[in-house]
Parts: C-alpha cells; structure tokens; sequence
C-alpha cells in the first residue's frame, strides 16, 4: 500500500498540470464517495456538509459559502459525471498545452468555472423561469472550467482536425459550436444548470484567448495568486552552517609539517649514505624512498 501511494505521488509530481488536476478531482471523488458509504452504513448523511462545498442558485446562501465558487468544480454527482469530465479534461488538456502554457490551463480551469458559476446563479435570479427553484438549486462539477479549455483551444487552433468515433474527423471548430449549441438547446431541461454554467465556461475561455491574442493575459491575477498560496505552504529549503574546528584544522597542519619534515631527513640521510658507501650499499626501502622523492621533485 505504501508503495501505491509512494507511486501516485510520484506520478502526481511529475505528471503534467491537466493530469494533476485530474488527481485532485479524483481524490475529492473517492473521498467523498467512501466517506458517504461509511456514514451510510450507521444510517447518517452528510448531504448538508456537501452542499456547503456546491454552489447555491441563490445569493443569499452563496453569501455564507463564498468558498463554494471554487470547491464545487471539483465536486462529481457520480462514476459517469466525473468520467466523461475527466477523459474530457485528459483530451483537450494535452491538446491545449500545444498551443499555450501549464499555467495558462490552471488559470483557464479556475476561471472557466468561476465564470460558469457566475452565469449560472444570474441565470437563476434573473429569468423567472427559474426562480421557483433557487432555494434548493445547487451545481458542482467541472464541465464549465473543461468548457473553457475546449473554448480557447478551438479559438487559438479552430482548424485542427479532431478524430471521432463513428462520425471521423472533425474541426475543432465545429466540435465546440455542436457542443455550445447542444447547452442552448438544453438550457431548460433538468439539468439547466449545467447547460449554463457551460456557456459561462466556454464564454471565459474564448474570452482569456481573445485577450491573449492581443497581449492580455486575464488568468494573470489567478496564477500570482495561486502561486502565492503554494509558497507559503511549500518547505523553504535551509541553509547548511559552516562549522569551523580551529583546533582539528591546526593538528592537521602540525601532522602535515611533521610527515613533511621527517620524510625530509630520511631522504638527506640516504643521499648521505649515498655518497660514502655508493648506491649499491642501500636497501630496497632507500631506493624506493629516493625514487619517490625524485618523483616529487
């Protein structure tokens, strides 16, 4: 199991920004989804306590969970909700870093579904249609931040043919016009919300590559302050100290000094030897000492 686990964060690391946003919507859905399966088995819910991370249709409620309009993009209703979002998410991620940065795709997901959410509880408060509903309205999922990326990628590239199933190859271009037409159609059915809150996501990415076409990057305030987040929770490495042993140093140099020394005086006393008996009268250490002292010389 540690070894799971060791793998995961690994991959995690070093995994490209769209994989690892698919682990964090991962992880929050497992969690999630086992922690219900526990409470259910003792008869409790924590249905509530999940409704604080989705995000209210209505105003007042959102006034006492701000928080909601970042947590409920990484909420799933179910298995196939989180499927289709993250394959989604997979493909247009890879695809979107051809065009534009890792940062860029964070900024595009976080404000792709602010943008969404937004649209969805001015849909709600405004159209009467609606209104009924609002009290017990709430939204999560990550289709309008994955919107947002499909958008600005078939913005920047609209030409680039995308293979399907069944139906072959198609532009880019005419995949997000299908796909922002089918919310239009749907924008009263059951699920109203979602259909929405996809046009406020695909409406916020064509908007940051518009912007970034001419120079302006709007995802620029949410990455500074992401990164801000980060660092004050990342470890901040520490200096070594120099430590400085006077005294082990001085006994090193005194050891050195004195090897020197009387290697010194036994080569003068060979050479002296040398000189009054010939070099025949050495042993087999003198030589070896006087030809590793002309070595050194």
């Amino acid at each position: 199991m540690a070894t799971i686990l060791t793998d995961l964060k690994e991959t995690f690391r070093k995994g490209n920004i769209y994989i690892q946003l698919i682990y964090i919507n991962a992880g929050v859905f497992i969690f999630t989804t086992l922690l219900e399966v526990m409470l259910q088995l003792f008869n409790r819910s924590l249905g509530t306590v999940f409704e604080c991370l989705e995000l209210p249709a209505s105003f007042t409620r959102f006034a006492i969970q701000p928080w909601s309009i970042l947590t409920y993009m990484f909420m799933h209703a179910g298995l196939m909700h989180i499927l289709f979002n993250m394959l989604w998410l997979y493909w247009f991620g890879a695809l979107f870093l051809n065009f534009f940065s890792s940062k860029h795709l964070r900024g595009v997901y976080i404000l792709g579904g602010i943008c969404g959410g937004v649209l969805y509880m001015i849909a709600y408060n405004v159209f009467p249609y609606f209104r009924p509903m609002i009290d017990y309205s709430f939204m999560l999922g990550a289709s309008a931040s994955v919107l947002a990326i499909v958008a600005a990628t078939a913005y920047r590239e609209p030409n680039y043919p995308i293979r399907l199933f069944l139906f072959g190859t198609i532009r880019l271009k005419y995949l997000a016009l299908i796909v922002i037409g089918m919310d239009l159609l749907f924008i009263t059915s059951s699920n109203a919300g979602g259909h929405i809150a996809h046009l406020g996501g695909a409406l916020a990415g064509l908007w940051f590559a518009a912007g970034l076409s001419k120079g302006t990057d709007i995802t620029s305030w949410i990455n500074k302050l992401l990164d801000t987040i980060v660092s004050l929770f990342s470890p901040k490495p520490r200096k070594p100290k120099m430590k400085v042993h006077y005294g082990t140093n001085r006994q090193k140099d005194y050891d050195y000094n004195a090897r020197k020394k009387a290697q010194s005086e036994e080569i003068d006393r060979i050479l002296d030897k040398l000189k009054k008996s010939g070099y025949e009268s050495l042993t087999t250490d003198e030589k070896k000492s006087l030809f590793d002292a002309s070595k050194r010389n």
